[in-house]
């Protein structure tokens, strides 16, 4: 896994496309694009392009996270 040239929220920018999200979640592109088409993932679809605005991203991300139970 490549590291993310992001270190913190305030180094994404406004709109986040696939790729974006994959480096930001250290998943593969093909993940992202499934995460993406999930129902409760917030895209913004214009045109054929999907994209995901930062805040809802940051949202999203607070409201899926769990403690780590092993």
């Amino acid at each position: 896994m490549k590291a993310s040239e992001y270190k913190n929220y305030d180094d994404l920018p406004l709109f986040l496309n696939a790729a974006m999200v994959a480096q930001v979640l250290g998943i593969s592109a093909a993940s992202s694009y499934e995460l993406m088409h999930e129902k409760d993932f917030p895209v913004l679809k214009i045109g054929g392009r999907m994209i995901v605005p930062k805040e809802k991203f940051i949202a999203w991300v607070d409201q899926n996270t769990t403690g780590g139970s092993a």
